[in-house]
């Protein structure tokens, strides 16, 4: 190895142990650090840092990173499989603590929890996605199922399996959950409509219709906390 080599080399093992040294004394470390360290579990080889800082200017922010296709993300230089999967992992991770929290309590009494984590799974994606929470006579969670990707427009299917899968779960009540890839949450008449159909469909099954929630990146809309079902 060539001394400049063995000074890039060195340089970048002294700035990594510096990186990990702030995050285990919970110094806090800035997204494209932490996306920086996270990749060189994957890439050890390599300064990390530009390839954190493309993914960011791409996905916009960390939430855009950790929740972008894994073929989108391999499409950024820098960013093979291995790469891209433990990005993956790490989004898989921070999932499963929100969905945990969420899912301690009744979902009634534990709302910001499961607006954590809705938000921290649909907020960033690219299509929009329809799913349904489930929910038993005690408003605990027992199913959480995607019902569908593309648009909200697609009513009448909606209608038919929201009630055929609650009716087979034996579900008391439930919460519909969509997202904007807009970014803005608001509400569309088409949202506002099926959302109507399926709770009068609902209501004549006995099946409570909780609320719709709409996630965006800039926030989120309940239709039940408008007035509009």
């Amino acid at each position: 190895m060539r001394d400049d080599d063995q000074d890039r080399a060195s340089d970048h093992a002294g700035h990594r142990a510096r990186l990990r040294d702030r995050l285990l004394s919970g110094g806090g470390l800035l997204d494209h650090e932490l996306l920086e360290y996270l990749l060189t579990t994957a890439i050890p080889r390599r300064d990390t840092k530009p390839i954190a800082k493309a993914l960011l200017r791409e996905f916009h922010d960390i939430g855009g990173v950790l929740t972008a296709d894994p073929v989108a993300l391999q499409k950024v230089d820098g960013v093979g499989e291995t790469a891209a999967a433990t990005l993956k992992i790490a989004h898989a991770c921070a999932l499963r603590l929100v969905q945990a929290e969420a899912a301690k309590r009744p979902i009634l009494s534990n709302w910001q929890a499961l607006l954590d984590y809705l938000h921290a799974d649909m907020a960033h994606h690219g299509v929009e996605r329809f799913r349904v929470l489930h929910l038993n006579t005690r408003n605990m969670l027992i199913r959480d199922e995607l019902m569908g990707e593309g648009s909200i427009d697609q009513a009448p299917v909606y209608i038919r399996e929201v009630i055929r899968r609650a009716l087979a779960l034996g579900s008391a009540a439930i919460i519909l959950v969509h997202n904007h890839p807009s970014g803005d949450p608001s509400p569309s008449r088409a949202d506002i409509d099926v959302t109507r159909a399926i709770a009068e469909a609902g209501k004549r099954l006995g099946i409570a219709v909780h609320d719709h929630l709409i996630i965006g990146t800039s926030g989120h809309v309940s239709l039940r906390a408008q007035g509009l079902i």
